[in-house]
């Protein structure tokens, strides 16, 4: 065992125990106390995966792996973080989602649902990826930006701002999506520019399309 459980309850959730490690591995020291888990269940004590600080991991959700779970992150529900995964600060991830790979969940990013994000993916800031949406590559999806239904983002495509994609739609390649723009069940890729509601368009781009009330969507 590389851990136990601990008889410290959680001051808001007492069903929630802080854990102590039993013995060095991977940034833990033997003796550190680590943040909340309900049961064994929710970390698993084989690789270096841990809860750190005031994190918390809960009801029917899994860590294992390398995995890292630190600040005041949450992750509950049937959620799991996996691979060398890392969700932080106050992000929330619920549901049935799933984190893995290099994946970052950072911030106040909320990701539920059935999405998944993984790759290299991260999802900061205010940022909320939800439905059965799959964030992943090197893709990045920040400030206040929303990203639902069935949709991909992937490659180095970025979402941001107070973008919105939903249904089918998928943003690739380096393709940008920002402002107030929406995607919905659209194609954006290649270096594809998606901006909206600015109060003076600028086209800086060849295939940079700002909008103004309407969506425009340059396929490359």
């Amino acid at each position: 065992m590389k851990y136990e459980i601990t008889n410290e309850t959680h001051s808001i959730c007492p069903n929630l125990h802080r854990i102590r490690a039993l013995k060095d591995f991977g940034n833990v020291n033997k003796g550190d106390l680590g943040g909340w888990i309900e049961s064994e269940k929710n970390l698993s004590q084989e690789g270096n995966c841990w809860v750190f600080e005031d994190a918390r991991v809960y009801e029917d959700a899994r860590v294992h792996g390398y995995a890292d779970v630190s600040g005041n992150a949450r992750v509950h529900g049937n959620a799991i973080v996996s691979g060398y995964a890392e969700v932080s600060g106050n992000a929330i991830v619920s549901g049935c989602a799933w984190v893995s790979g290099y994946a970052e969940v950072s911030g106040n990013a909320r990701v539920s649902g059935y999405a998944m994000v993984y790759g290299d993916a991260r999802v900061f800031e205010d940022a909320e990826v939800s439905g059965c949406a799959k964030v992943s590559g090197d893709a990045k999806v920040s400030g206040d930006s929303k990203v639902s239904g069935d949709s991909k983002v992937s490659g180095y495509a970025k979402v941001s701002g107070n973008a919105k994609v939903s249904g089918c739609a998928e943003v690739s390649g380096n393709a940008k999506v920002s402002g107030c723009a929406e995607v919905s069940d659209e194609v954006v890729t290649g270096n594809t520019w998606v901006t909206g509601n600015t109060e003076e368009p600028v086209s800086q781009f060849p295939n940079e399309i700002t909008i103004d009330g309407v969506i425009y969507v340059k396929k490359v």
